[in-house]
C-alpha cells in the first residue's frame, strides 16, 4: 500500500490506496489562511506539518503498517523562507497572494529573457516575485535566508530531513530552465539568490528520502521511501491517468485549472498560459488558471447564509441562465487569461427580481464562463482538446457540470474517486518510485461514472450571458483598491 500526502490550502488530504489504484482510506485536517492586508494570503509552515500529522494519524493504525511508500503534493508556488537552523522566517507568501505585481514588471526588466528560460509570464503567485517583494520590504528577513522550499517540500523536510523538490513543483517557482529540466542560475541571480538556496531536483517518480525513525515509529509504519511526488496539479493529473500527450483534466478545488499533458515543452506567455514539467519523466504540461473556482462557492454560501449543499440547490431551484445576474469570479484576481492581480470580483446587472437563487446560480456561471477564457487561451496556443476529465471537490455537483459543459463546449468524464484529487496521485508517484512499476501499470484512469455532453440549447441560452461577461471584464478591471 501507499500513502500520499497532498498539502492544500484549505486542509492537507493523507489517502492510502493499493497498487491497484483503489482508494482504501483518506482523511483530511483543515488549514486557515491569514490575509493581514489586502492582496496578502499567507500560512504558518508549522500549521503544514500539524495537519499532515493529523490527517494521517487518522487513517486506519492496520492499513498505515502496510504502507511501503509515501508520495506528496501540494499547493504551488508559496515562498518558504528558512533560515541556518531550518526553522520559517516568517509566514509562507502562497499561490493566491497579489502584493508583488510591482516586482513581477521588475524582474522582467532586470532579466529581459524571463519569458523565454521559464516559459510563462512573471506573475504575483509565482516564487520569484514574492522573494523580491521580501528582499524590497524585509530586507533584514532575506538577509536572513538560506532556503527557500515549496509547502509539501517543508514537510518533506520534517518526514525526512532531506531539501528535494520535484520538477513539476519547481517550474512554478520561476527559476527553473523548464526546457532543460534544471535551476537556471541566471534567474536565480535576478533575485539574489543562487542555487545554493535551492533544494536538490527530482523527478516526481524517484525517492528523495526516507522517513525519519521517531515519525515512522509514531504513526506505526517502518522507515519507508519517500518520493518527490508534485505539486498539485500534476500529481492530480497522474492520480486520473492524465499522463499522456493530449490527456486533460479540469480541476475544480479552490482554484480552477485546465490542465493538458504534452510530450513537449509549448509555452504561450503572451495569454498567461502556464508551461509547466510533469511530475512524470520526459513530459510537460500546459495549464490554464483561476484563482477562485470552488472557493466562490464557498463563499457566495456564507454570503446567502447556507451550506455548499444548498447553495447547489438553490442554484439548481433557479435553473441556468434564469437571469440577468452576472458574477466576475475574481475575489483573489486572476491568471489566465487577464494576469491581472488586483482585479475583484463583482455581481453585475441586479435588478428588482434578484433572489438568492439566481445569484447561486450566477455564481455558477461566473466560475464556468472564466474557464471558457482559460481554454480559449489553450486553444490559442494550439491545444485541441476531446474531453476533460473532472477532479476535485467541485466535481460532486452534476448540475454544475452541465452548466461547465455547455460553456465550454467539451463533454466532461466523471471518474470513480476523481474527488479524491492529487494525494491520489501522490501515492501512485511512491508506487513508481518504490516499485519500478512502468507509468502504463501505475496511472491508469480510474473506471468512468458517467459523462456529461455540453448541450446544444443550453450552451445558445448561456452564450450571451457568456458575452456580456466577456464584455464586462475591461470595466471592472479599470476598478482598484
Amino acid at each position: 500500500m501507499f500513502l500520499g500526502i497532498d498539502v492544500g490550502t484549505s486542509g492537507v488530504k493523507a489517502v492510502i490506496a493499493a497498487p491497484s489504484g483503489t482508494v482504501l482510506a483518506q482523511a483530511t485536517a483543515p488549514l486557515s489562511v491569514a490575509r493581514a492586508e489586502s492582496l496578502w494570503s499567507e500560512q504558518d509552515p508549522d500549521d503544514w506539518w500539524r495537519a499532515t500529522e493529523a490527517a494521517v494519524l487518522a487513517l486506519d493504525p492496520v492499513l498505515r503498517s502496510g504502507v511501503a511508500g509515501i508520495g506528496l503534493a501540494g499547493q504551488m508556488h508559496g515562498a518558504t523562507l528558512l533560515g541556518a537552523d531550518d526553522r520559517p522566517l516568517r509566514p509562507a507568501i502562497l499561490w493566491n497572494d497579489g502584493r508583488s505585481f510591482a516586482e513581477c514588471a521588475e524582474l522582467e526588466r532586470a532579466e529581459p529573457r524571463t519569458r523565454t528560460m521559464t516559459g510563462n509570464i512573471a506573475m504575483p503567485g509565482f516564487t520569484a516575485p514574492k522573494l523580491l517583494w521580501v528582499r524590497k520590504h524585509e530586507p533584514a528577513v532575506f538577509a536572513q535566508v538560506r532556503s527557500v522550499l515549496l509547502p509539501k517540500d517543508f514537510v518533506r523536510l520534517v518526514l525526512t530531513g532531506d531539501k528535494a523538490s520535484d520538477m513539476a513543483d519547481s517550474a512554478g517557482t520561476l527559476w527553473l530552465d523548464v526546457a532543460q529540466r534544471r535551476w537556471s542560475e541566471v534567474m536565480l541571480a535576478a533575485c539574489g539568490l543562487s542555487e545554493s538556496h535551492m533544494p536538490r531536483l527530482y523527478e516526481g517518480t524517484q525517492a528523495t528520502g526516507t522517513l525519519r525513525t521517531e515519525i515512522a515509529a509514531r504513526w506505526g509504519m517502518a522507515g519507508v521511501p519517500v518520493a518527490a511526488g508534485g505539486g498539485d496539479n500534476a500529481a492530480g493529473a497522474v492520480g486520473v491517468g492524465v499522463v499522456g500527450d493530449g490527456d486533460a483534466l479540469l480541476s475544480l478545488g479552490t482554484s480552477g485549472v485546465t490542465f493538458v499533458a504534452t510530450r513537449e515543452f509549448r509555452p504561450n506567455p503572451a495569454r498567461a498560459v502556464h508551461a509547466f514539467c510533469h511530475a512524470l519523466p520526459g513530459m510537460w504540461h500546459q495549464m490554464s488558471v483561476h484563482l477562485s473556482a470552488a472557493s466562490c462557492v464557498d463563499w457566495a454560501a456564507r454570503l446567502i447564509g447556507c451550506d455548499v449543499p444548498g447553495l447547489f440547490a438553490l442554484a439548481g431551484q433557479a435553473g441556468p441562465a434564469s437571469g440577468p445576474e452576472l458574477f466576475m469570479p475574481y475575489l483573489s484576481g486572476e491568471r489566465t487569461p487577464h494576469n491581472d492581480p488586483q482585479v475583484r470580483g463583482a455581481f453585475v446587472c441586479l435588478d428588482n427580481d434578484t433572489t438568492p437563487a439566481r445569484l447561486a446560480a450566477a455564481v455558477l456561471e461566473g466560475v464556468a464562463f472564466a474557464h471558457a477564457d482559460g481554454l480559449a487561451a489553450l486553444r490559442e496556443a494550439g491545444t485541441a482538446l476531446t474531453a476533460l476529465k473532472v477532479i476535485g471537490g467541485g466535481a460532486r455537483s452534476a448540475h454544475w457540470g452541465q452548466i461547465i459543459a455547455a460553456s465550454l463546449g467539451v463533454p466532461l468524464v466523471y471518474l470513480e474517486g476523481g474527488e479524491v484529487g492529487p494525494a491520489l496521485g501522490a501515492a501512485r508517484l511512491a508506487q513508481i518510485a518504490v516499485t519500478g512499476a512502468s507509468i502504463a501499470d501505475a496511472c491508469p484512469s480510474p473506471p468512468v461514472r458517467h459523462v456529461i455532453e455540453p448541450d446544444a440549447s443550453l450552451a445558445e441560452a448561456l452564450a450571451p450571458k457568456l458575452a456580456c461577461f466577456r464584455a464586462a471584464f475591461p470595466l471592472i478591471a479599470q476598478i482598484k483598491e
